[in-house]
């Protein structure tokens, strides 16, 4: 398996594969993704993992383009449970010469501390252990969830990692990989536009080929959410969190990173592969438990309960649900993710999926949004402009058609 970091366009026939790895050391303050932070079941789960991609090999045409670990921490998978999962795709599924294939990476996991106990090795040595196997379990692309540089927005947010791994982590795995993401998180309360700044110099200064950049938001059931609703943490300014990314746009423009999609930044050639397709509305499996998946007319969702995941699939039973997309589903998703990405909106396609009726909905309902300057119409194609790019949600949310 190569490792590819030319941004190679799928070709039309493509399809992904998702892979939901439900674990993590710890829970993250912020964080509302179905995971648990016992591994007892994880040898299990693997195992799941692989029969169901055997029970649904028959579900995706053409050949896979992309494979994306997520979750919880796929980091937290040792490299013989990544080989078992391998094996499972190549045998059952057609997988193109030079795939895309991403793992999420917490700092603090790129460190094989199972070896840590032996006095005859030092951290570099365990780090490269560590990166080594990853790279020949056939990982060609690393996403590592840094969130932030400053121990203070980490012990915050309650991650695993702190500040001095945060940055060996990257120096180490370019060793080994070309083509690395980091996840930066701004609009934290507390965070200034200073430090803020000082985030971005650092991730830039590393010269990492690809950035993620999200807004703090606050969920339903979260740990942040108790604590600002007690008092203990301030709450989440929304004008703040302006500021943040459009110091992220005018930092990240001057390095030379294309603003390709709303909250991702990437160098020529490094643009994720992965996500460019569920914005282009390709086809997926989405394997695990709480994993999604899209067939191009229907989404799937896995159970979010590892235990009744687990017993569903050695069963032979597909634990998951199904909903079949409406014309109208299907152009507010495609007005939602084309006014979030480079490309825009484009009314030709707008006319030839949906009909001329919804194009000139549209054209009816942009009229506002053009006026004040938030949406620019050229080419036939709607774009967000700078002015409204922060407000690119609500603008498309005034598009869909209801």
């Amino acid at each position: 398996m190569k490792n590819n970091s030319e941004n190679i366009e799928s070709n039309t026939n493509g399809a992904g594969i998702y892979i939901h790895i439900p674990f993590c050391k710890q829970a993250c303050h912020y964080c509302d993704f179905h995971f648990s932070t016992s591994i007892k079941k994880k040898g299990e789960l693997v195992d799941a993992l692989c029969k169901e991609l055997v029970l649904r090999r028959d579900e995706i045409e053409g050949r896979i383009e992309t494979i994306y670990f997520g979750g919880g921490t796929p980091s937290l998978l040792s490299s013989e449970e990544l080989k078992q999962i391998f094996k499972a795709i190549y045998e059952n599924y057609k997988v193109s010469e030079n795939p895309e294939i991403t793992l999420e990476a917490n700092p603090d996991d790129l460190i094989d501390v199972s070896l840590s106990a032996s006095d005859s090795y030092r951290i570099e040595d365990l780090s490269k252990i560590k990166l080594k196997a990853l790279k020949e379990a056939g990982i060609n692309r690393l996403s590592i969830g840094i969130q932030s540089f400053f121990q203070e927005d980490l012990k915050l947010m309650n991650r695993a990692h702190n500040a001095t791994e945060a940055l060996g982590c990257i120096a180490e795995a370019k060793k080994y990989f070309e083509n690395i993401s980091i996840d930066l998180i701004y609009g934290i309360p507390g965070m200034t536009n200073e430090r803020w700044k000082k985030n971005l110099e650092i991730a830039l200064n590393l010269d990492v080929p690809h950035l993620s950049c999200y807004a703090l938001t606050v969920e339903p059931k979260t740990a942040l959410k108790k604590f600002i609703d007690k008092g203990i943490v301030p709450p989440v300014d929304e004008d703040v969190a302006k500021q943040h990314y459009e110091i992220l746009v005018e930092e990240t423009e001057k390095a030379g990173l294309d603003n390709y999609e709303f909250s991702n930044f990437g160098k020529p050639g490094f643009h994720s592969r992965n996500n460019t397709a569920y914005w282009e509305g390709k086809p997926y499996l989405g394997i695990g438990p709480s994993a999604h998946g899209y067939d191009g007319k229907s989404r799937t969702w896995n159970v979010s309960n590892n235990t009744k995941y687990i017993k569903s699939i050695e069963a032979g039973i597909l634990p998951s649900e199904s909903e079949t997309l409406s014309k109208k589903d299907k152009y507010n998703e495609y007005i939602m993710t084309g006014l979030r990405t480079k490309k825009g909106v484009s009314l030709e396609k707008i006319e030839s999926d949906f009909g001329k009726n919804y194009s000139e909905y549209l054209l009816k309902q942009a009229e506002n949004p053009i006026r004040n300057e938030f949406l620019i119409l050229e080419n036939q194609t709607l774009k967000v402009s700078k002015k409204g790019k922060f407000l690119s949600d609500g603008i498309a949310s005034d598009l869909f058609c209801v």
